[in-house]
């Protein structure tokens, strides 16, 4: 069976092929990214290394030729994100993929009001209207994005703003959604399920922001906002509020809409969801978030 990776050379992509390098042949992995360049130390092993741009159709057809089943990693820019995806999964069935593996995100429901839940809502929609098998990882909130990215801007500013109020989540490390898709692409089965990939906690920020406190021995004081002063916060930092195209800042494709849209959908109750499927898929727990705030501990006083 022949593994296709989309976006091989992201933080996800090469996490998947990382392990999966120590449970497949390498001779069995096609690695599509729009810089084969960045994974050329890949082909000496026997890893087939091939240009894609989810953009360009015609490119994902000849990349995905000879693939069996396909991982299809979300693409970064909420609301650019529905064409280049309908073109992976028309390119897959053209090129004769029988089974896609896609990570969506929690929760994507028609009631739910967030940017970002919106495009993968569309996607499964797509994948289930296809006639490829598929599977949809439905992925909480990075554990990473919070230690990495909210928790520092709370610990130099002594406060942690967020507009979800006291609404909870169940973050999970990304390495944790890496060994869920591992596990998926390189066992059969599989066929027209959507998994939970959740931490093991349902949290607030209110209760993170305590957990970054007690780990650093600095005080964070929890503030609830509006949504018009969260947008006010993020326009602060220079954050666009549409998504725009090749635009980040700290290297981070944010946009206030896609996080703003998305506290609201916390505060609303409509991302409290936890499950066992990561233990089911891997055969252990998942790691919660004060696991990280303790191993990232280093850089967390830093910040």
């Amino acid at each position: 069976m022949k593994i296709v990776v989309t976006g091989a050379s992201g933080h996800f992509g090469s996490g998947v092929v990382r392990q999966l390098l120590d449970r497949v042949a390498p001779q069995d992995l096609i690695l599509v990214t729009r810089d084969p360049t960045r994974l050329g130390h890949l082909t000496d092993r026997g890893v087939t290394v091939r240009h894609g741009d989810f953009d360009d159709r015609q490119s994902l057809v000849a990349a995905f030729s000879g693939g069996d089943k396909l991982l299809l990693i979300s693409a970064t820019k909420v609301g650019f994100r529905i064409p280049q995806h309908r073109n992976a999964i028309e390119a897959a069935a053209e090129a004769g993929v029988s089974h896609i593996v896609y990570t969506s995100f929690i929760a994507s429901d028609d009631s739910n009001p967030s940017l970002a839940v919106s495009d993968h809502r569309t996607t499964e929609k797509l994948l289930a209207a296809s006639a490829l098998d598929w599977t949809v990882l439905r992925n909480a909130q990075y554990t990473d994005a919070v230690i990495e990215a909210m928790a520092p801007l709370a610990l130099q500013r002594g406060r942690w703003i967020a507009s979800a109020a006291d609404g909870k989540m169940a973050h999970v490390w990304r390495d944790d959604c890496i060994a869920s898709a591992v596990a998926v692409l390189s066992t059969p089965g599989h066929i027209n399920i959507k998994y939970d990939i959740t931490g093991p906690e349902l949290l607030s920020f209110r209760e993170i922001a305590a957990f970054i406190s007690h780990v650093t021995g600095r005080s964070i004081a929890f503030e609830a906002v509006t949504d018009d002063a969260m947008y006010a916060f993020f326009d602060a930092l220079g954050i666009p509020r549409e998504a725009v195209p090749d635009q980040s800042v700290g290297d981070v494709p944010w946009s206030s809409d896609d996080m703003v849209s998305f506290e609201c959908a916390i505060r609303e109750g409509h991302m409290a969801v936890i499950s066992d499927h990561v233990e089911q898929l891997t055969g252990r727990k998942p790691r919660s978030v004060l696991d990280m705030a303790i191993d990232r501990r280093g850089a967390l006083m830093a910040a």
